[in-house]
């Protein structure tokens, strides 16, 4: 090797200490005539033999002969005598050492308590440890968040009465739809999230440009396909929506019609809608399960039919909810505390319960009828069956 550990052109020879550079026949540590040396940073100070500081005839690393005496290295030729001495400090170490009993503080008055029992945490304490927190719940912004909705609400609402511009549609037509999406919705088990964006998008596209009846179902495949992209982790792939609609449209049809819905809508596709509002009303109102499956199944049912539009969708979820309080027979179906967290009164909510409890009652009368999906889905376990459950 043509260069040393600090760099000198030399050679390294391995012998019984480890291994040593050499130049030559000339010692590594050792001062060549007429050169000057600096002082190390890494050593510090001189050998204890030296004079206070290093001077011109110093070796290279400040010590007056090449072996470092004395200094911070020290002696590093007597490598096996300080092995046994290490050895023998270390048997010494490990020898068994009797106890020694800790004298007691006679001044502390917790010294005679010390086998006393602990005191138990008290019970607001308990609670908080073993309470489960969501952290992504942000507790700290669930006002402000809640604020935002409720402004955001009104301005991302879709015409009621968009159909009368329809030339070519009908509300049984989007009916048919919605049901075909939910089914839809169901086989690649997206979140519910993404139906209520899907139903919304569908919507407010209706209520800014005509469509004809030939491109309604690639209208809700590519806004199932913009919603699912949005809310999904995971979201399916574009051929997987062609596949679904059994290849009536193709990769090209999906695509064009997606850059038209985005530009139509101005790129608006983070609004409001009833399953934001939900979860927070259904922990307000104290749903165990049942109660949470059941108000679910309702608010599905309401994005079947177009008279729904008329109302916002805070209003809808706490329709929703007020019809499942009194389905399961609460004796204060909307207290003050709904009241107060939903912004809407019992009275203000009467006229949507009445078009959810007809929707509720003509889909467990006929099973579902002609549109199945709702109603298939919410007979699962995974919904408790509360589509069949006798209340």
């Amino acid at each position: 090797m043509e260069h040393g550990a600090l760099g000198h052109r030399g050679k390294l020879i391995r012998g019984a200490g480890g291994l040593r550079a050499t130049r030559g026949s000339t010692a590594e540590n050792a001062n060549p005539a007429g050169s000057g040396s600096q002082r190390s940073p890494r050593l510090g100070t001189c050998a204890a033999a030296g004079p206070p500081q290093c001077t011109r005839g110093a070796g290279l690393y400040g010590f007056s002969n090449s072996r470092l005496q004395g200094g911070v290295l020290g002696d590093i030729t007597n490598i096996a005598a300080k092995t046994e001495k290490a050895k023998t400090v270390l048997k010494q170490l490990q020898k068994p050492q009797p106890p020694q009993a800790e004298p007691p503080i006679a001044s502390s008055p917790s010294a005679a308590d010390a086998h006393a029992e602990p005191t138990p945490l008290p019970r607001s304490l308990v609670t908080i440890r073993d309470q489960v927190i969501n952290v992504q719940d942000c507790e700290e912004y669930a006002a402000d968040l809640n604020n935002h909705l409720f402004q955001e609400e009104v301005a991302f609402m879709a015409c009621a009465d968009y159909m009368n511009t329809q030339t070519d549609l009908t509300p049984k037509m989007r009916t048919i739809l919605v049901d075909w999406l939910v089914e839809v919705h169901m086989k690649y088990r997206l979140r519910p999230e993404t139906l209520h964006l899907t139903v919304n998008l569908i919507d407010r596209l209706l209520t800014r440009m005509p469509v004809m009846r030939k491109r309604l179902q690639l209208v809700g495949v590519v806004a199932i396909f913009i919603a699912a992209k949005f809310e999904e982790i995971n979201p399916p792939e574009l051929h997987d929506w062609v596949y679904i609609t059994d290849k009536a449209y193709t990769k090209e049809d999906v695509l064009t019609m997606e850059c038209t819905m985005l530009t139509t809508l101005s790129f608006q596709i983070m609004v409001p809608t009833p399953a934001h509002f939900f979860p927070l009303f259904q922990k307000a109102n104290g749903c165990n399960a049942v109660h949470r499956h059941l108000a679910q199944y309702i608010l599905e049912l309401s994005l079947l039919d177009i008279r729904m539009l008329h109302f916002t969708a805070s209003h809808i979820v706490s329709a929703a909810l007020l019809l499942s309080n009194e389905v399961l027979g609460r004796c204060t179906v909307w207290p003050p505390s709904m009241v107060h967290y939903c912004r809407h009164t019992d009275q203000s909510l009467r006229g949507c319960v009445d078009v959810l409890r007809q929707l509720f009652e003509a889909d467990r009368a006929g099973s579902g009828g002609q549109l199945q999906a709702l109603h298939k889905k919410f007979s699962s376990k995974d919904y408790l069956a509360v589509a069949t459950m006798a209340f």
